[in-house]
C-alpha cells in the first residue's frame, strides 16, 4: 500500500493551503486595502484598458550621428598621419574624403579599417582619389538591434517611473518599440515623456563669438549657435566637456524657494566635471538638453564634490519630468508615434465576463461528467479541480503576473486538462480490478503505472509552452505563462492530492468494490 510520512502529508497540505491564500486576493471586493506583498493578480491590456503605443525609432539620426562620429575619427587618423585631404563628408550611409596622393591613400584606408569593426574601405575607380568609408550590413543591423534593446530599456524606466502598473514595451521589428499602458486611457503625458530623447551634455560657452557675429558668419567651425529655452541664443563649443551618460541620479530639490534639478555624477563623470570647472573658472558651463540650452550659468569656483544644480525657470512638475528623464537615461534615437490605440474600460469588463462565463461552464461540465463516469472518485476529482484552479490563481498572484484574454483562454484549456491524469490513472484502475487484482493492489498498480504516461504527456505540453513563451510576445506569452503553470498545478493535484485522498479513504472505509 502506497503510504506517505507525516512530514510530507503536512507539505501537500501546506502547498495546497499556500494556494488558496494567495488565491484569495482575486475576490476581494476591495482590493485597495490589501498589503502590496497580496495582490491579486495584475490584468492586462485587454481585460482592464488602457492604452498602446506603437512607436518608430529614427534610425536615420542614429545613423548620422554614428557617421558624424566616424568622420572625427577619420579627421583625427588624418591628422596623427599627416595625410593631405579635401572634401571630408559624412551622410547618413557612408563618410568620404579625397587623398590625392595615392601612397598617402594606400596608407590612410589600412589605418581607417582599423577605426571600428565592420568597417568597409573602397576607392572610387576614376582615379580622384575619393574613398568611401561605411559599415557592412552585418554591422549595421547589430547597430540597430542594440538600439531597439536600448530604447526598451530607457522607455521602461521612464514608464515604471511614473508608477504606471505592469507596462508591456517590447521591441517589434528592425526599428520599432510597442508600449501598452494597463489602465491608462489618456497616454498623452507619456507621450511626451516618451518624445523627449533627453541627451544632456554640458558645453563651454564661447566667449570669443557674439550671437550677430555666428549669425553673419563669422564663427569658428569648432563652434555653434543653439537656442535657449527661453528664446535667446548662444554660441557654444561643439565638442560637450561632459557628457550625460556620466550623469548617476537627479533628484528636485529647492535653491532659495525655487525648485532646481540637482544631479550626480559617477567617478569618471565627476572628475571630468571637476577639471573643467577647474580650468574654466570665470566663463559660462551651457547645460543641454536635446540640443536646447536649459541654463548657462557662471563657473562661480572649481566643483569637486562630483554633483551640481540645474536653475531655470522650473515650476515644481517640470523639474520632476526633467530629473525622472535625466535619470532613466538618453534615448539613443528619437521616438515617433506611428499608432495610437485606446482600449475601453468597458471593452475589457465584457472581456473579463465573457471569460468567466466560459470558464464557469467549462468548469460545471467537467464536473458533473466526472461524477456521474466515476461517482467517488469522480467527487474526489471534482476537489482537485478547486484545488488546481486556486493554486494556479494563487502562483499567477504570488508572480504577479499579467492575465490577458489568452490568458483566460490558457486557464480554460488547462482546466480541461487537468482531469486526464486522474481519467488514465481511473480507467488503469478498472483495468487491473478487471484482472482480478484487489482494489488496494488496482489502485496502488493504477497511480504507479499511469504515472510515466502522465508524466510524458504533460512534458510534450511543457516542451510546447516553453517555445510559445521563447519566441512569442505579448499576449501569446500571456497564453504560454497560463498554460505552463495549470499544467504544472494539474499534475501535483491529479498525482499527488488526488492519491492522497484516495488513500485516506481506503484507510478509513477499508471498501470491498471499487465505486467506479
Amino acid at each position: 500500500m502506497y503510504k506517505l510520512s507525516l512530514q510530507r502529508i503536512l507539505i501537500i497540505i501546506a502547498i495546497c493551503l499556500a494556494g488558496v491564500f494567495f488565491a484569495i486576493p482575486n475576490v476581494v471586493q476591495d482590493k485597495t486595502k490589501l498589503p502590496k506583498w497580496w495582490q491579486p493578480i495584475n490584468l492586462g491590456l485587454d481585460l482592464q484598458g488602457g492604452s498602446s503605443l506603437l512607436l518608430q525609432v529614427k534610425m536615420d539620426d542614429v545613423m548620422k550621428d554614428k557617421m558624424s562620429t566616424l568622420e572625427d575619427s577619420v579627421r583625427q587618423s588624418l591628422r596623427k598621419q599627416r595625410v593631405r585631404y579635401q572634401n571630408l563628408a559624412s551622410t547618413k550611409d557612408e563618410v568620404t574624403v579625397k587623398i590625392a596622393d595615392y601612397k598617402a591613400r594606400d596608407k590612410a584606408k589600412d589605418e581607417f579599417r582599423k577605426l571600428d569593426e565592420g568597417l568597409i574601405v573602397t576607392e572610387d575607380e576614376d582615379g580622384e582619389g575619393l574613398v568611401s568609408i561605411k559599415y557592412n550590413e552585418q554591422a549595421i543591423a547589430q547597430l540597430k538591434a542594440n538600439i531597439i534593446d536600448q530604447s526598451v530599456s530607457i522607455v521602461r524606466r521612464r514608464i515604471d517611473e511614473l508608477g504606471t502598473k505592469e507596462p508591456i514595451v517590447q521591441g517589434q521589428g528592425s526599428d520599432r518599440v510597442l508600449v501598452q499602458l494597463p489602465g491608462v486611457q489618456n497616454p498623452e503625458s507619456v507621450k511626451i515623456l516618451l518624445g523627449k530623447t533627453a541627451k544632456m551634455s554640458f558645453h563651454l560657452v564661447d566667449e570669443t563669438t557674439s550671437v550677430t557675429q555666428a549669425k553673419r558668419g563669422k564663427i569658428s567651425r569648432t563652434s555653434r549657435i543653439m537656442s535657449g529655452s527661453e528664446g535667446d541664443q548662444y554660441v557654444v563649443i561643439r565638442k560637450p566637456v561632459v557628457g550625460g551618460e556620466n550623469l548617476t541620479d537627479a533628484r528636485v530639490s529647492f535653491d532659495n524657494g525655487q525648485p532646481v534639478v540637482s544631479f550626480r555624477f559617477n567617478t569618471m563623470g565627476g572628475r571630468q566635471f571637476a577639471e573643467v570647472t577647474s580650468n574654466h573658472v570665470g566663463e559660462r558651463l551651457a547645460i543641454v538638453l536635446d540640443n536646447e540650452v536649459i541654463s548657462a550659468p557662471n563657473i562661480q569656483s572649481a566643483i569637486t564634490g562630483g554633483s551640481g544644480i540645474i536653475t531655470g525657470n522650473f515650476t515644481t512638475k517640470s523639474a520632476n519630468d526633467l530629473a525622472l528623464l535625466l535619470r532613466s537615461g538618453a534615448l539613443p534615437a528619437p521616438l515617433e508615434v506611428l499608432e495610437e490605440r485606446t482600449v475601453g474600460a468597458g471593452l475589457g469588463a465584457d472581456s473579463i465576463h465573457d471569460g468567466v462565463i466560459a470558464s464557469l461552464v467549462g468548469f460545471v461540465a467537467i464536473i458533473l461528467f466526472m461524477i456521474l463516469a466515476y461517482g467517488l472518485f469522480g467527487l474526489m476529482v471534482d476537489i482537485t479541480l478547486f484545488l488546481n484552479l486556486a493554486i494556479m490563481l494563487g502562483i499567477m498572484s504570488f508572480i504577479g503576473t499579467t492575465l490577458t484574454l489568452p490568458g483566460i483562454a490558457g486557464i480554460i484549456l488547462t482546466i480541461g486538462m487537468a482531469v486526464d491524469a486522474n481519467i488514465l490513472i481511473f480507467e488503469r484502475i478498472r483495468e487491473e480490478v478487471n484482472r482480478g487484482r484487489t482494489i488496494r493492489d488496482a489502485i496502488t498498480v493504477g497511480f504507479t503505472e499511469a504515472y510515466r504516461t502522465i508524466v510524458d504527456s504533460n512534458l510534450t505540453t511543457l516542451v510546447a509552452g516553453a517555445v510559445l513563451f521563447y519566441f512569442g510576445s505579448g499576449p501569446v506569452r500571456g497564453f504560454a505563462v497560463t498554460l505552463t503553470i495549470g499544467i504544472l498545478t494539474s499534475m501535483f493535484t491529479s498525482v499527488t492530492v488526488s492519491r492522497l485522498m484516495v488513500e485516506a479513504w481506503m484507510a478509513k472505509f477499508k471498501p470491498t468494490k471499487l465505486p467506479l
